[in-house]
């Protein structure tokens, strides 16, 4: 059977599923069983936090009465381009979604764009701003309910030859994930070169790039500190998913499921959060071989401090080059949007 096809099956499987959760919702009386997609089955979101929740925790918590089976979306035959629609059509009534890079709706990706939240802090009131919008569009625009906002790990700079600072990128050729990324890479005055994630390594081995911005764990989980030497610590762009209901799905819970979700996602959401931090400051111990470092294998990489200019820098292009790009790209409602939602926590009004 050819991929198309496999997905295909996977897909029919899942409708299957969602009949399945349909009919049992319907007899609140007896127990229920729910089918979830989850995110990225290789991160620590799904693996430690998600896949326990639904597949250990929910029952324990209904006393027996609920259970779950979660899949990850990458396992589920689903691209993340596709996981929006099929959440919004019920075709996948409960899902991690990815919000980061507005693979269906640019406007989604306003709070992570790159360069804007430097570090874990930034981050949240950056969501904290976006929320309530994200949340409002989700249940207007798609009939979708949130129950959940995931960060993943800070993406950074790994270069193969020393840096003093991010005006040295001006010349090399860095990989990076999307357009955002790659706007603030070529204001740097580097070449982007969008690839995936498993085309680092062989890219890096070629000299086919001499930079890659990736998570700092999952870049030394896939050897970086091997063929890099330098990383630059300041978060590029982060990574936010949401945990989404199919609104018609959702109502169809049982009340005390409803009630019991609403209350344990967000201690979820709140777990996930301090894994990526902690992730995060690991994955920098790890490369600069830290003895701090606890997940990952020690390194030799030097790490350069970020500094006072750097901040400025990321600033200036920010709001120069990297909003204005992805206003061009998000439409002319993007910028009430912005000017609604994150003008003021980023200090910048988009124009």
């Amino acid at each position: 059977m050819t991929g198309s096809g496999h997905r295909v099956r996977r897909l029919l499987a899942l409708l299957g599923a969602v009949a399945c959760v349909a009919a049992s919702a319907a007899d609140t009386a007896s127990a229920l069983h729910l089918r979830i997609v989850g995110g990225l089955g290789s991160l620590k979101v799904f693996t430690q936090h998600e896949k326990p929740f639904w597949e250990t925790e929910l029952a324990r918590l209904s006393g027996g009465r609920y259970t779950a089976e979660v899949v990850p979306f990458d396992g589920a035959g689903i691209r993340s381009q596709e996981a929006l629609t099929l959440v919004q059509l019920g075709a996948v009534p409960f899902a991690t979604v990815q919000v980061s890079g507005g693979i269906k709706d640019p406007e989604l990706s306003a709070p992570d764009l790159s360069g804007l939240n430097p570090d874990m802090a930034t981050l949240r009131r950056s969501l904290a701003a976006f929320r309530p919008y994200l949340e409002e569009v989700m249940h207007k625009r798609y009939g979708i309910e949130v129950l959940a906002v995931y960060a993943y790990p800070a993406q950074v700079l790994f270069c193969k030859k020393p840096l003093a600072g991010l005006r040295d990128v001006a010349g090399r050729r860095v990989r990076t994930s999307g357009p955002a990324q790659a706007d603030l890479i070529e204001a740097l005055g580097g070449k982007a070169v969008t690839i995936g994630f498993n085309d680092i390594v062989p890219y890096l081995k070629r000299d086919e790039i001499d930079c890659a911005v990736t998570g700092t764990m999952s870049g030394n989980i896939i050897g970086l500190p091997d063929i890099t030497t330098t990383l630059h610590p300041m978060a590029i762009s982060w990574g936010l998913s949401m945990f989404a209901a199919n609104g018609a799905a959702w109502n169809g819970l049982p009340d005390d499921l409803r009630a019991l979700l609403k209350r344990e996602l967000p201690r979820v959401e709140r777990e996930v959060w301090d894994e990526s931090e902690r992730d995060t400051a690991d994955g920098i111990a790890c490369n600069i071989g830290a003895p701090s470092c606890v997940g990952g294998k020690r390194g030799h990489m030097q790490e350069v401090p970020m500094s006072a200019a750097d901040d400025r820098l990321r600033r200036e292009i920010f709001a120069s080059t990297v909003l204005p790009h992805w206003l061009q790209r998000c439409g002319p409602q993007c910028a009430a949007t912005w000017n609604r939602t994150l003008a003021h926590s980023a200090g910048i009004e988009a124009r």
